[in-house]
């Protein structure tokens, strides 16, 4: 069960913004956007509001390895498409694929609570075709 935090103008500023795009930003990017509204809110608040809101499971963090994080303000389970080129992150329309869940949990006598798939390869743009806007 997700933990319960009060809701601030910050957090929700964050959440609102992360849930009205579908880039998967970087908390840089939110903190450049949440700058717009609260001028002088601070990075470390954004990281500190990231991480309470990933921690309430009312977004999720994409960490690729990479040296800095992707934020999602989709919570519910989903895929990820990953350009290696250009580094965007795309949802991708797919049902989560829980009977894989079952058959792990048949298989190694575990209980799985979720997982997480992602999808690499170029995307449209980045292989030269037309992008719809």
């Amino acid at each position: 069960m997700a933990k319960t935090t009060r809701m601030t103008r910050q957090k929700k500023l964050i959440l609102e913004i992360l849930r009205s795009t579908n880039i998967h930003p970087t908390a840089d990017w939110v903190y450049e956007q949440a700058r717009k509204v609260i001028p002088d809110i601070s990075l470390g608040t954004i990281y500190r509001n990231l991480g309470n809101l990933k921690a309430t499971g009312e977004i999720m963090e994409l960490n690729y390895g990479s040296t800095f994080s992707r934020y999602d303000g989709n919570p519910d389970n989903h895929y990820h498409f990953v350009c290696k080129n250009c580094g965007r992150v795309f949802d991708i329309d797919l049902p989560v694929l829980t009977n894989l869940e079952k058959e792990v949990e048949r298989r190694m006598g575990t209980q799985v609570t979720g997982h997480r798939m992602e999808f690499y390869g170029l995307c449209r743009g980045c292989q030269g075709v037309e992008v719809d806007s």
